[in-house]
């Protein structure tokens, strides 16, 4: 062999050497669990979550109400009113614990793998992992879920998942999602929270129809029987696969889970005040003040309490619809705002329970305070010739006396007006072609109409024509879905490590889908580049930061009236049943509760 050759030759080794070892030091370790930036808390050997009692007797019946109806066993499509409970047959690839952020650990995948640069996450399915027909969980049926959800599902999958490339099938357990950018932390945590759905049982089924055929799952519960808007009952699986897994160990301690339906909130109350059903969550300040009183609860047979809620409270308000042309003026839309007293409601209504909501991401280290700080500033420099001057000035949300006065807010807000085009005259606030403003809430609750109708009569005392639309849960969803309203009141919850589903939120691509999470409507460049910088954040600190300046981008646009939290559960229940002395942090954790025996000695809480 030439000197030559032998020289190419060793060249051609050396450089063989290099990308194996290159490979060895750059490729990252399968492992038992997920977070946002590699701080989990239970170790690969852990037994249990520390907030479930791993020896909690299994049996017994648990029964709740729903209000409204059903008509679907299909929680995934925009179609049909969903039964309560559904998502309980489901398993994903990883199950999020409920005392961290955002960490998921091993489920129906017993390990998973991430590129060092975020550009792809692989899972290992578990060998023993089964739907409830008894066959086994493989990485194709990983793949099929994820495009049936993209391409059938919600809208709101769709913008959720948009960030994935393609997804390969690398053996019968192993399946790899490639993501079109690198750096996005969560979207592997994201695509571990995928329902997992049975290939075999939806080749030959229309998904994208409702439907009350039963579907197969692999959770720890199934369907056992229903009656359609009446009435659902979950049975535990007996030879669940996944129950002995530490993920699971405490957990879905019932054999029965029931929802009874009921049209009315009021009758509800009644109905489990009688022992119609077990537990109830309360969301009536006013029902909570003076209803839960009579001689059940003064024996203790029917227990209340309260639980802290230590999750983001996000925003609760009236959201107007940005598609009507009525609210694209961003004046208009402050001056309805400053109409809406907080101080008098709080007082006469809700008995001083709450406290007046002032963020997007309320009741945590998310939401932006009064005064703009350095790193938001910092952050929107770039933008500053986009965006108001409000969004750096101070926020000051409109406060009154608690005495019903708001003529001074009832000036500001006809000055508003006036720039937005309208004039009152002959009592009505008109703009130029002599139209009135006109609007309607539309509710689902009749308990909501006390809240509703001091706002109108403020409102009509500068000109401005209400009215309320009272329709079910159902007719209200379909009118939200399309879009067939003016203002409806919502609750739009936050995790406490926000991300991809900001983007279904705020994002423009969001904003004209049907079925969308961006209820209002709204459509700027600069909240979609915010979003995207939220998403791509490195630390937690800089997505801290960067949720703040985006909160105060969307306070300034006035797309909703802000209402009210509490960051509290109020629930009662029947005495009997028990919970773990140490609660989760980020939930309310019915799912660690079991049927209290006969003698009780575990020192358990009840």
């Amino acid at each position: 062999m030439s000197r030559l050759l032998t020289f190419k030759f060793i060249r051609i080794l050396v450089f063989c050497y290099l990308c194996t070892s290159s490979y060895f030091l750059f490729a990252t370790p399968w492992v038992h669990a997920l977070s946002m930036y590699g701080d989990f808390k239970y170790p690969e050997k852990f037994t249990h979550f520390q907030y479930t009692n791993p020896n909690a007797p299994k049996g017994g019946v648990f029964k709740q109400a729903s209000i409204g109806s059903f008509d679907s066993l299909n929680p995934f499509i925009v179609k049909g009113n969903a039964a309560a409970g559904i998502n309980m047959i489901y398993d994903s690839l990883l199950k999020q614990s409920s005392d961290e952020p955002f960490s998921g650990y091993g489920l129906i995948a017993k390990k998973v793998k991430v590129a060092k640069d975020f550009s792809s996450v692989s899972f290992l399915i578990n060998g023993n992992a089964r739907f409830h027909d008894g066959k086994s969980i493989q990485a194709s049926d990983v793949k099929f879920s994820f495009e049936l959800l993209v391409e059938k599902g919600a809208p709101h999958f769709r913008s959720y998942y948009s960030g994935v490339k393609e997804v390969v099938v690398d053996n019968p357990l192993q399946v790899t999602f490639y993501f079109k950018e690198s750096g996005n932390r969560e979207l592997p945590l994201i695509i571990g929270q995928i329902p997992i759905l049975p290939e075999h049982y939806w080749l030959d089924k229309d998904f994208s129809k409702s439907s009350l055929a039963i579907p197969i799952g692999s959770g720890a519960y199934q369907v056992g029987s229903f009656q359609a808007s009446k009435r659902i009952t979950y049975q535990r699986v007996k030879d669940y696969w996944a129950k002995d897994l530490p993920v699971n160990k405490g957990l879905f301690n019932f054999d029965t889970m029931i929802f009874d339906y009921y049209r009315d909130d009021s009758v509800a109350f009644e109905a489990f005040k009688s022992g119609a059903f077990d537990y109830r969550l309360e969301s009536s300040s006013k029902r909570w003040a003076t209803g839960y009183s009579g001689d059940n609860f003064a024996s203790g047979k029917i227990v209340t309490y309260k639980i802290d809620d230590k999750n983001p409270q996000g925003m609760q308000g009236f959201w107007f619809n940005l598609r009507k042309e009525k609210f694209k003026d961003v004046n208009v839309r402050e001056a309805l705002s400053l109409l809406f007293d907080f101080e008098w409601a709080n007082k006469t209504l809700f008995y001083g329970a709450y406290t007046r909501i002032n963020s997007f991401y309320a009741g945590s280290e998310l939401a932006t305070g009064r005064e703009i700080s350095l790193p938001e500033i910092a952050i929107l420099s770039p933008y500053k010739a986009s965006l108001s001057n409000a969004v750096f000035d101070p926020i000051d949300f409109p406060k009154t006396n608690a005495d019903g006065n708001v003529r001074l807010q009832m000036r500001k807000a006809v000055k508003l007006l006036s720039s937005a085009g309208y004039q009152l005259k002959d009592s009505k606030m008109q703009n130029k072609n002599g139209e009135q403003l006109s609007f309607e809430f539309l509710l689902y609750s009749k308990d909501f109409e006390r809240v509703v109708h001091p706002f109108r009569r403020n409102l009509q005392r500068i000109g401005i024509k209400t009215s309320i639309r009272l329709v079910d849960v159902s007719q209200f969803i379909n009118r939200l879905n399309s879009f067939d309203f003016d203002l409806v009141s919502m609750r739009k919850g936050q995790s406490i490590s926000p991300g991809n589903e900001q983007l279904g939120y705020w994002g423009c691509d969001s904003s004209m889908q049907v079925g969308t999470a961006n209820w209002a409507g709204v459509c700027s460049p600069v909240i979609d580049k915010l979003v995207t910088k939220l998403i791509m954040s490195d630390t937690r600190e800089e997505l801290v930061n960067t949720t703040k300046a985006l909160d105060r981008v969307l306070l300034a646009q006035h797309m909703v009236i802000p209402q009210w939290y509490l960051p509290a559960y109020r629930i009662a229940y029947w005495d009997k049943f028990s919970r773990p002395q140490i609660a989760p942090t980020y939930d309310l954790g019915l799912s660690t509760w079991w049927l209290t025996p006969p003698e009780n000695s575990d020192g358990e809480l009840h």
